[in-house]
């Protein structure tokens, strides 16, 4: 029963991510916000690994593990982080990066060459239409930023979630968890803290909303939620992992309406519906045809 709970319970953690991150955007830089969640995370992962006496990778394992965060960690939370920051809608965050599943089962079927079934190309064009009718609704921007830059990061955090996945399951497998972690969280935090030397000025002010969306993102999101994938990604299909993922745009969008007060027109809430349905046609996977039996017969 826990078991299969476990992508219902991902979801609504992993939704929280895009609530956590505007939460705590208006008293730091995305880059320096990020920067102290690694470390954060660095610290808590460290603890597990020597609790749980866990193995740090070495060598060729745990370069793929870098290469895995860089993604994972690094480019989806980078991206999504400075989007939000420019003043985009968590909903509407959530909701492109939520082509994960549409964009990995393109990529899939691209690598091994077979060919897309009716009802995946039908999903492909219901997607386009539900995102155009999004960006077309009524979806105020919290602040006024770029919002150029806001989609180009965004594009940029959808590649990094879904390259990430997929290397995650290639090259990963076998590799202990918690210490996978470690090198993950590493790899982001060398790609942050240039990025926030340069680019930003480092300030944060520690209010109580702050810290509640630093202790939130690290415990819950980086240590429960990444673990719950990290285990669906080792025991699943990609497709099947990523096929979690169409529940979470609509959960998102909720959740920032229930704490921001987030809201969309008729437009939106249709979108949001077919963007959902969208992903479900993709990556469902087609009924086995019964087999027929043959029955011999005694004289």
């Amino acid at each position: 029963m826990l078991t299969r709970l476990i992508p219902f319970i991902f979801v609504v953690l992993w939704s929280s991510g895009f609530i956590g991150a505007r939460l705590g955007l208006p008293y730091a830089e995305p880059a320096t916000f990020l920067l102290l969640r690694m470390a954060a995370n660095i610290c808590v992962f460290l603890l597990l690994v020597a609790v749980l006496r866990a193995s740090l990778p070495k060598g060729k394992a745990m370069l793929h593990c870098l290469v895995a965060g860089l993604l994972i960690h690094g480019f989806y939370l980078g991206g999504t982080y400075i989007a939000i920051g420019q003043g985009m809608p968590a909903g509407l965050c959530s909701l492109l990066v939520g082509l994960q599943p549409i964009l990995t089962a393109v990529v899939m079927f691209a690598s091994v060459g077979e060919r897309m079934r009716m009802s995946q190309w039908l999903g492909l064009g219901i997607g386009f239409i539900g995102i155009m009718l999004v960006l077309q609704g009524n979806m105020a921007w919290h602040q006024d930023g770029s919002k150029q830059a806001a989609y180009i990061f965004t594009i940029a955090a959808l590649l990094g979630i879904t390259l990430g996945t997929l290397y995650q399951k290639r090259f990963c497998q076998g590799i202990d968890m918690v210490g996978s972690a470690v090198w993950q969280y590493t790899a982001a935090a060398l790609l942050f803290l240039p990025v926030a030397l340069t680019t930003e000025t480092m300030v944060v002010t520690w209010s109580g909303e702050f810290i509640f969306a630093l202790v939130w993102l690290v415990l819950v999101l980086s240590v429960v939620a990444i673990l719950l994938l990290l285990y669906m990604v080792k025991h699943g299909e990609s497709s099947k992992v990523a096929s979690t993922f169409y529940l979470v745009p609509p959960m998102t969008a909720f959740q920032a309406w229930l704490i921001f007060g987030e809201t969309f027109d008729e437009l939106g809430a249709l979108g949001f519906m077919l963007a959902a349905l969208a992903v479900y046609l993709v990556t469902r996977k087609p009924k086995a045809k019964p087999t027929l039996v043959s029955q011999s017969t005694e004289a």
